[in-house]
């Protein structure tokens, strides 16, 4: 049974830092494609960043380009968002996915998904 488990949510000012973790089990972790979502109540769920099995490809929204950084430790099976600079529209319910494909930015592609963590940000 495939299980994605975030943590590292919670509550910044605006200009803080927060570091996102998600943990994977029962998935061949290393050959999965993995991204973060983010959603806010009443609106679609939109693509924040997405990195690659070998992690050699990454890509993000424009939205958070050169504030969030995503890596991944295959070894701990884990994927990471590393968010600096918070911004009050970055608060959200957080979403960890992986995939089998090519990679996507698109949350249909998604078979594995968590179960979110909050991040709220106060100006």
């Amino acid at each position: 049974q495939v299980q994605l488990v975030e943590s590292g949510g919670g509550s910044v000012q605006t200009g803080g830092s927060l570091r996102l973790s998600c943990a994977a089990s029962g998935l061949t972790f290393g050959l999965s494609q993995m991204a973060w979502f983010r959603q806010v109540p009443g609106k679609e769920r939109d693509f924040v960043a997405f990195i690659a099995w070998g992690s050699s490809t990454t890509r993000y929204a424009d939205s958070v380009k050169g504030r969030f950084t995503i890596s991944r430790d295959n070894g701990k099976k884990t994927v990471y968002l590393q968010m600096n600079s918070l911004k009050p529209e970055d608060t959200a319910a957080y979403y960890c996915a992986a995939e089998r494909g090519v990679g996507s930015i698109w949350s249909d592609d998604y078979d594995y998904w968590g179960q979110g963590t909050q991040v709220t940000v106060s100006s």
